[in-house]
């Protein structure tokens, strides 16, 4: 593993920049974009029909079938296109970074290069009007409003200042790019319907709205979740002064993602502390793969940094704020500076 110096949420441009009564208050006119809006109320009405079959007809190997590409879509999106992509917290060997796109294809959720991009565009000018899923604009923007509208003028033009090239030096990335829509069509959902259909004589309804529409959709709320929930209720252990926080509610969908851990330590491929109670289960399997030798060069931060840092900018949330009487020397001098 290589160890990682705590990494503070980069001072953004736009604050710099603007007043700080005008830092979220740039004068443009949202532009719905309707053709988005009747799509995603589509998959939501497809997705309450899914639900509603759940409970009437879908034998249990469809309901297993479904959960389990849910855990493995999510997996593509937390261990994948965040990561290993977006943060390169780790590095995978060739097969298992095809594996991993596909199960990142089977989320739906924009190809890797452009989905990590965006994360890239987010950590750097996190809930500004140049993050994506500003979430000061509101619990439903940052949780899918931000899908149905033209982009801020400054997403554009201070995303133009984060660099994605490395991403396209992965075969892997590059390939899936150029193919994603077919490759998702079919992942996401065609296959995940003719599965329960062929094999168990489940109806191709059933399958269709449960194993496609209900579970695609619920991965996509599960990831929102930490764009919107996790930006606004919970606590900040780790940097009392910044929006991400650790949401019980998103952790629970998220297999584990401890938002005020990773804003504060986005390079630590842990999400949350090692042998925290609290370990994430992303964090479980990508330490599988690396016990199977698929994953090294895992980066992490040092017990101290971490206790270092919530003690210094946390808001007493964590344990190590009870604690602070056993510091070493070196502890003690951090946390007085």
């Amino acid at each position: 593993m290589t160890a990682v110096t705590t990494e503070q949420p980069e001072k953004c441009p736009l604050l710099m920049d603007e007043p700080p009564a005008l830092a979220h208050q740039s004068p443009y006119v949202m532009e719905i974009i309707w053709r988005n809006v009747l799509v995603f109320t589509f998959l939501h009405a497809a997705a309450f029909y899914g639900l509603h079959l759940v409970f009437t007809s879908a034998k249990i190997a469809t309901l297993l079938w479904a959960y389990y590409l849910f855990i493995v879509g999510g997996f593509g999106i937390a261990g994948g296109a965040h990561k290993l992509w977006s943060h390169r917290s780790f590095k995978a060997k060739f097969p298992l970074r095809v594996l991993i796109a596909v199960a990142q294809t089977i989320a739906l959720q924009d190809d890797i290069y452009q989905w990590s991009r965006d994360h890239r565009v987010h950590h750097k000018f996190s809930d500004t009007d140049a993050d994506p899923y500003n979430s000061r604009r509101g619990f439903f923007f940052s949780h899918v409003g931000w899908l149905l509208c033209k982009k801020h003028p400054e997403v554009i033009r201070r995303g133009k200042t984060v660099d994605a090239s490395d991403l396209l030096n992965d075969p892997v990335v590059v390939f899936q790019r150029k193919y994603y829509i077919p490759l998702a069509v079919t992942l996401c959902l065609v296959m995940p319907a003719v599965v329960p259909w062929y094999f168990w004589d489940e109806s191709f309804q059933t399958a269709f709205f449960v194993a496609s529409m209900f579970r695609y959709v619920l991965t996509l709320h599960a990831t929102w979740l930490t764009n919107s929930a996790a930006h606004i209720w919970g606590y900040h252990p780790y940097d009392k002064e910044i929006k991400p926080s650790d949401s019980r509610l998103a952790a629970i969908f998220s297999m584990g993602e401890w938002h005020n851990y990773h804003h504060v330590f986005p390079g630590d491929y842990r999400i949350a502390e090692l042998g925290s109670p609290r370990m994430s289960a992303t964090v479980i399997v990508i330490d599988l793969f690396a016990w199977l030798g698929l994953i090294y060069d895992l980066k992490t931060s040092t017990e101290g940094i971490v206790r270092s840092r919530a003690l210094r900018t946390g808001d007493g949330s964590h344990s190590y704020a009870l604690e602070n009487t056993s510091l070493t020397s070196d502890d003690r001098k951090d946390h007085v500076q």
